[in-house]
C-alpha cells in the first residue's frame, strides 16, 4: 500500500521549469532613476539602490547619455515600463546584449 501511494504522489506532481535570469551590476555609487521610457524626458518611476543589479530584458535606442560606462544611445528594459540608461550598467559590452524591445 505504501508504494502505491508514493507512486500516485508523483503522478499528481508536475515538473516545474526553473531558468536563472543574467543581472548586471550598476556603476558603484550610483543610485540609477529608472524611468517610463528611453530617455530623460521621461518621468522617473523610482530610484535603485547603491550597489543594484539589474535584468536586462531588451534594449532600445534613446536619448545619448554619458555614464561610467562610456556614452551610449542604448536603454535597458529592466521591468515593465521601467528603463536605465546603458551608461550606468556594467554589461561587459558597448552595443546591444539582447534583443531589442518591440
Amino acid at each position: 500500500m505504501a508504494v502505491e501511494e508514493v507512486q500516485g504522489e508523483q503522478a499528481g506532481t508536475e515538473a516545474v521549469e526553473t531558468f536563472t535570469v543574467k543581472r548586471y551590476p550598476v556603476a558603484p555609487g550610483v543610485r540609477l532613476n529608472v524611468r517610463s521610457g528611453p530617455g530623460t524626458q521621461y518621468a522617473i518611476v523610482r530610484v535603485l539602490p547603491y550597489g543594484a543589479s539589474v535584468p536586462i530584458n531588451c534594449q532600445k535606442p534613446g536619448e545619448t547619455i554619458t555614464g561610467p560606462y562610456g556614452t551610449t544611445n542604448i536603454w535597458d528594459n529592466i521591468a515593465n515600463g521601467e528603463f536605465v540608461s546603458d551608461a550606468y550598467v556594467q554589461t561587459g559590452s558597448d552595443g546591444y546584449v539582447t534583443i531589442r524591445c518591440s
